[in-house]
């Protein structure tokens, strides 16, 4: 399982034109699911995620987690964080986990992040999205759950 998490101070994904969901001060979670992503994954990334100390404390140092400053969480499912362009210039995207496979993932996912106690918004799965982020610093941490990068 794969995520780019964006500090953002807004976020808001839509499709056709209808907000799905939208947050303020928080982090913004673009999530990939490989096929053979499990439990072990979504608790570790989750876990992860919002234990990151990517917010700044009373004297401007990253030192403060979501869960420490009550900020809000958007999930959004995208399955192009599998791309793989080492051969050729078409991205393959074979590591990626079926789109049933993948909701279920993320499904899984979302429900194990509704524990925090913070605002959780998420995006349409398998649905073509605009995304509009304003990204704070700007602050994008890249994430892995088999720790390949």
């Amino acid at each position: 399982m794969r995520a780019v998490v964006q500090r953002v101070s807004r976020a808001r994904v839509s499709v056709e034109g209808v907000t799905e969901g939208e947050i303020g001060k928080g982090l913004l979670v673009f999530l990939g699911v490989e096929k053979e992503d499990c439990e072990r994954d979504i608790c570790y990334l989750a876990d992860k995620i919002a234990g990151l100390r990517i917010f700044e404390d009373e004297s401007g140092r990253m030192n403060l987690s979501l869960l420490d400053v009550g900020g809000e969480l958007l999930i959004v499912s995208q399955f192009t964080l599998y791309g793989d362009c080492r051969k050729g210039k078409r991205p393959s995207y074979d590591r990626a986990a079926s789109p049933q496979a993948a909701n279920e993932i993320y499904e899984s996912f979302v429900g194990y992040c509704r524990r925090y106690p913070v605002k959780l918004e998420t995006g349409k799965f398998q649905a073509h999205m605009e995304v509009d982020i304003c990204n704070d610093g700007p602050v994008t941490i890249m994430l892995d759950s088999r720790k390949e990068f």
